[in-house]
């Protein structure tokens, strides 16, 4: 590492250790953009919906719509999340690491902040540009993703209550 490097990252830098620090660091940067991200925003230009359509009463507006989930295949994205390396990082069930990747499922962070991460991440993991991993690619991992089963809870695994 050069010098500039290491007075960046410190001294916890090496090891273990500052991978995890890194990582929480990351994952608190991600957390901060989606969370001064407009909801609903895909990308530079946010979707336009009337203040008040034709149907809606004197003085009301219509409910904006839920951010766009594309359709995807979750069997597809399953294929595809081990074939693109996903697991490597992330484990073959999405569930992380403290050492490699963070926690993907079974509730991903909204589709449009995964999409602009898997492009544009911060720290270790590489980009995934649209040459890579296509759109349609992209929303078929989504949807593996989203389909992942929910842990059991801590109470009903015995050697955990003991």
């Amino acid at each position: 590492r050069s010098q500039r490097e290491r007075d960046y990252h410190g001294d916890y830098s090496d090891g273990l250790l500052g991978r995890q620090l890194m990582m929480r660091v990351e994952l608190a940067a991600v957390a901060l953009l989606l969370a001064l991200t407009p909801a609903g925003s895909a990308g530079a230009h946010p979707p336009q919906v009337p203040a008040q359509p034709a149907s809606a009463p004197q003085g009301q507006t219509a409910p904006r719509p839920a951010a766009a989930v594309p359709d995807g295949n979750a069997e597809i994205g399953r294929k595809l999340f081990v074939s693109d390396g996903c697991y490597q990082c992330h484990g073959f069930e999405a569930q992380g690491s403290s050492a490699t990747g963070p926690r993907l499922g079974p509730r991903p962070m909204p589709f449009a902040g995964f999409s602009r991460y898997v492009r544009q991440p911060t720290g270790q993991m590489p980009p995934y540009g649209s040459r890579i991993v296509s759109d349609t690619d992209l929303a078929h991992i989504y949807a593996f993703l989203r389909a992942l089963p929910e842990p059991p809870p801590v109470k009903s695994i015995p050697l955990l209550n003991e």
